[in-house]
């Protein structure tokens, strides 16, 4: 395997891993990763349609219908009418659901901030150049 490969095969293990361990911090929020996952895109992405939701979530529109009831169920979104179509709802979160994946984000990132804290100051380092080269990538 080419040095590319490996590296993009070790980066990505990494991510998943380190994701999904501060991720465990979200059982304590009461709601499930695919509730989660779409209010995130809701509070951090603006609103959207349930079609427009359902892609960004890479779901069916009847799966991503359910989740959506169980939010507007527990108050963490909300339908508003269409500026331009009338037989669409925008979809958007409310002042709890963004309260809600605030409180989960910022655990999170306390989470890892334990966990950079434990590094020498090298490591840190090291990791603020490739976060930079990371965000770079996402473009």
């Amino acid at each position: 395997m080419d040095p590319t490969e490996q590296l993009a095969m070790d980066l990505h293990s990494a991510a998943i891993h380190l994701l999904r361990r501060v991720r465990q911090t979200d059982a304590t929020l009461g709601i499930t990763p695919s509730r989660l996952s779409a209010l995130s895109v809701l509070v951090f992405g603006g609103p959207r349609t349930l079609s427009q939701l359902a892609e960004a979530e890479m779901v069916a529109g009847p799966t991503m219908s359910k989740i959506v009831a169980a939010l507007e169920r527990d108050g963490l979104v909300q339908r508003e009418p269409h500026a331009s179509d009338r037989r669409a709802v925008k979809l958007s979160a409310t002042a709890t659901g963004r309260k809600l994946l605030l409180r989960g984000r910022r655990r999170r990132v306390e989470h890892l901030v334990g966990d950079l804290e434990a590094l020498s100051a090298a490591d840190q380092a090291v990791l603020r150049k490739a976060t930079a080269i990371l965000q770079r990538l996402e473009h």
